[in-house]
């Protein structure tokens, strides 16, 4: 496993915990683990890809050194499950600011479409090992 893809999530957010818990099911090898960017874990890794707790309404993926935003962290996420999952590599061939534009038409209404959790999700005993 490599320990250092780690997906940041908002906890809150009802649309990210379900897409966490597709990640969940379609990563056999258990490469991803989970933070809410409103965790002390997740605070201290958003700060270390220098970006403010406040600013992020983003998925974020980092693996190593490196950290993924947006479309960009869905399709590396995407490049390493099995399943239906891995039709959103398909993204990878429109412009970035393209594909970055329907995401945030998506991120900036998913409260509203999804809505929101009070707190963040606490994971079961079967899977809370994968979350930081």
């Amino acid at each position: 496993m490599k320990e250092s893809n780690i997906i940041l999530f908002d906890g809150v957010c009802n649309f990210c915990n379900s897409a966490v818990n597709i990640v969940i099911k379609h990563d056999e090898k258990a490469m991803f683990k989970f933070a809410a960017q409103q965790s002390e874990i997740g605070i201290a890794l958003l700060e270390k890809c220098n970006i403010g707790e406040g600013d992020m309404n983003s998925i974020v993926l980092i693996q190593g050194d490196q950290a993924y935003f947006k479309m960009d962290a869905v399709i590396h996420i995407c490049q390493l499950l099995t399943g239906w999952p891995r039709i959103f590599i398909l993204f990878k061939y429109l412009p970035r600011f393209l594909r970055n534009s329907l995401y945030d038409m998506v991120a900036n209404n998913r409260y509203k479409i999804f809505g929101k959790r009070k707190e963040c999700r606490i994971p079961d005993n079967n899977i809370k090992a994968r979350f930081l």
